[in-house]
């Protein structure tokens, strides 16, 4: 941060608006923030160029200096109400998310924070601070810790009259369990999270994440039907906000849709046609029409082509894992069944897969009692399959 400062002023800020490079902005953002004037004019001014030099560092990837900016900022947190320094804290937290690769950073900023809210008491900023450390954990995986961590701030925050924060909370305990497989847990979380919501005003898109966690959850149950609905609205609170979680919730309306064997209308929407064409959609048109046509070398290929779509994405993965698995069964029951004896290898060919994977399939199948039948192995692996009664 340069030694000299500029005005906090309109004009400073076009300036900086109208800067041709990035570099000169981010200086003249900077200069800004240098001026110890204190009014109200220049906190606004102020707060606007922390935003604006936020999304520069982000663009620029100056992920170092956006760490070093929290630390910049402290003495003019003191200046601000809390609300506005939870804002601006999370945010610049927020910005660093977006940087490729940064999610330690984010943790690493967090914890500092965490550290010294602590040390300066500022209660209010820790608690909004430890609700986004606990979120970004579990993204991480780092489940031991956030059950830790949340079982502190629940307690902590149900003695307080922040209904608002405590949605969140709730919430984040909610997806932590749904994480660790326990489905009780998290229906009895978001349940409460629900029971918050209804007393007080709760902004769009929070009831967004509302809505899209209870759709999670409602198609763990295989109750398709109700999560299509609360993903379809999840979806429209989201597109109103111009939220990139909008595609996401539209990726699972399309699950639900060919989960529940009815993928036909929902791609002719003008709003899905139109607004989300993308590789996000396209993965699941694919899906979609392989599981119309019961066609496991279809499936196979858009788990191939479309592989960043539907394996990063935990619920969509899951599920359609969960699928091909069924999808499979089916394929080998209708072939084998008419016959007491059967081939592995024209088996495998009819369904387009490897021999070994088929051989396999069976064999497990076998075992699960789906099948009355022996494996032999005479000449290679699995070559053939007979059936008893």
């Amino acid at each position: 941060m340069s030694s000299s400062y500029l005005p906090a002023t309109t004009e400073s800020h076009t300036q900086a608006e109208e800067a041709k490079k990035p570099s000169e902005a981010i200086s003249i953002l900077y200069c800004i923030l240098e001026n110890p004037l204190s009014s109200s004019e220049a906190l606004w001014i102020k707060e606007k160029a922390i935003s604006n030099l936020s999304d520069l560092l982000r663009e620029e990837n100056r992920a170092d200096e956006l760490r070093n900016l929290l630390t910049q900022l402290r003495p003019f947190f003191a200046l601000i109400p809390k609300s506005k320094t939870a804002k601006i804290v999370c945010g610049i937290i927020d910005a660093a998310a977006k940087i490729r690769g940064m999610s330690d950073l984010q943790i690493s900023l967090c914890r500092e924070m965490v550290q010294c809210t602590r040390a300066e008491k500022r209660t209010f900023l820790r608690r909004r601070v430890e609700a986004r450390l606990a979120s970004l954990l579990i993204e991480s995986k780092e489940y031991s810790e956030t059950l830790t961590l949340l079982s502190g701030l629940i307690k902590e925050v149900r003695r307080l009259d922040d209904k608002l924060l405590l949605v969140d909370i709730e919430l984040l305990e909610s997806k932590l369990h749904f994480s660790l497989r326990n489905l009780p847990k998290a229906k009895a979380a978001l349940t409460a999270a629900r029971t918050a919501a209804n007393s007080i005003y709760v902004p769009l898109d929070q009831q967004g994440t509302i809505d899209l966690q209870s759709g999670i959850i409602h198609v763990e149950e295989k109750d398709y039907k109700i999560a299509y609905s609360y993903f379809y609205v999840a979806f429209e609170a989201f597109n109103a906000l111009e939220d990139p979680r909008a595609i996401y919730n539209l990726k699972h309306m399309l699950l639900c849709k060919i989960m529940a064997d009815n993928v036909a209308g929902i791609l002719s929407s003008a709003k899905v046609g139109l607004q989300y064409q993308g590789t996000e959609v396209d993965a699941m048109k694919v899906v979609a029409r392989a599981h119309s046509q019961r066609s496991l070398k279809l499936f196979e290929t858009a788990l191939l082509d479309f592989r960043a779509q539907l394996e990063e994405d935990p619920i969509v993965h899951w599920h359609l894992s969960s699928l091909l698995d069924t999808l499979l069964e089916q394929n080998l029951c209708r072939l084998i069944e008419p016959f007491s004896r059967s081939e592995i290898a024209h088996t495998a060919e009819l369904n387009e897969l490897p021999i070994d994977h088929v051989g396999k399939k069976l064999s497990q199948m076998i075992l699960d009692k789906k099948f009355a039948g022996t494996l032999e192995q005479r000449w290679r692996p699995f070559e053939h399959w007979q059936g008893h009664g």
